[in-house]
């Protein structure tokens, strides 16, 4: 019976410190928020007509929207056409951006070429039509 040895003196219970790895996850976490970039939508949805020659921009540019009773939308809020212009020289003040307009199939053209015209002047780098790729 001497030789006999109890498990509950001589062994000592053993955990994983769990520190370091919820120190981990939240600097990950933190990483993937702070290097998260958003793309801005225009906030309306329009019906885009399709076109066989269209490619991909850039992210970081200035979307308006132009919808078929002829507002003008820039983020979910309408500016008109008046509105065009400042909104693209207080966004190109640092730099040059290019301006995305997605109009509707049934939006007049002369609001469009109007859009156009105030993107142009308000030093955008350039101005380019949304539409869906054609088949």
């Amino acid at each position: 019976m001497r030789f006999r040895r109890s498990l509950t003196d001589s062994e000592e219970n053993t955990e994983i410190n769990m520190s370091p790895l919820i120190d981990m996850v939240f600097i990950l976490l933190i990483f993937f928020i702070v290097t998260t970039t958003f793309v801005e939508e225009s906030g309306v949805e329009v019906d885009k007509p399709s076109a066989a020659t269209a490619t991909r921009l850039d992210k970081n540019s200035i979307i308006f929207a132009v919808t078929a009773s002829g507002q003008v939308v820039y983020g979910g809020k309408e500016v008109g056409v008046g509105g065009v212009r400042p909104v693209v020289s207080r966004l190109c003040e640092k730099e040059p951006l290019p301006v995305i307009i997605q109009t509707d199939k049934a939006a007049p053209a002369g609001i469009l070429v109007r859009v156009i015209d105030e993107a142009k002047l308000g030093k955008a780098k350039n101005v380019s039509l949304a539409s869906e790729q054609g088949s």
